[in-house]
């Protein structure tokens, strides 16, 4: 079945680039030029990938984000953002992104980040990730719903991207056992490039920040220093 990838962007030349990049992937583009619109096509349904510009005339990238998020069902966001401060990317992922490229980037980067969060998808559906069976798990205070993909701190829910619950389900799993960034990578986000462990720094900060009690002297996500991350043992 031809997955269709819909994809806001209001720059000619990126728009057109990403749009031949996905056909020549074998899938089917939708391609618009401004973020009201785009939502609009979103919400017709179809849809197996957004890919998201952050500055778009009408709605920017980031309030199409959240309104996707506030959607049923799940469909993974790539957000393309020209600006590559830190706030940019944590407010995009923040707002559910699933991952994002800072312009200018590679076609041949364009098409690994699709197909890695196609194969993500896939995994979620074969049931790689917590299945309809899976029992909650609790750890000192910590409280989580695979089913529901809600996380509780002192039965405080924790509202944590899709992103950030898949990272934290992945260590709880493995309880004890040290991951590498690159690890975490292939793991979680389903690719591995050289230079984007700082997209598993971010993540983890963030996911700290919700869930410790002390993110600087994290419990939960602990950091083994020269190798990589751990959840308590």
């Amino acid at each position: 079945m031809t997955r269709t990838v819909l994809i806001i962007e209001d720059n000619p030349g990126i728009g057109e680039l990403v749009r031949m990049q996905v056909t020549d992937l074998g899938m089917t583009p939708v391609l618009v030029d401004r973020g009201d619109t785009g939502l609009a096509r979103f919400r017709e349904g179809g849809i197996d990938l957004v890919i998201l510009d952050l500055m778009l005339p009408g709605l920017d990238g980031l309030a199409v984000c959240r309104e996707i998020r506030a959607c049923p069902g799940y469909v993974p966001v790539m957000m393309l953002t020209a600006k590559s401060t830190e706030l940019d990317r944590v407010l995009g992922l923040e707002m559910g992104a699933d991952d994002y490229l800072t312009k200018p980037f590679s076609v041949a980067e364009l098409a690994a980040r699709i197909k890695a969060l196609f194969r993500r998808v896939d995994a979620l559906s074969q049931g790689t990730a917590p299945t309809e069976d899976a029992g909650e798990l609790s750890v000192d205070g910590l409280r989580i719903d695979p089913v529901r993909r809600r996380v509780f701190v002192e039965e405080q829910e924790a509202d944590l991207t899709a992103r950030e619950f898949d990272l934290l389900w992945h260590f709880a799993s493995h309880r004890g056992r040290v991951f590498s960034r690159a690890q975490l990578l292939d793991a979680v986000w389903g690719y591995n490039h050289d230079g984007y462990e700082h997209t598993v720094n971010t993540h983890i900060n963030r996911l700290r920040n919700k869930i410790e009690a002390d993110p600087a002297n994290p419990s939960y996500v602990q950091t083994v220093w020269g190798v990589g991350y751990r959840f308590m043992d």
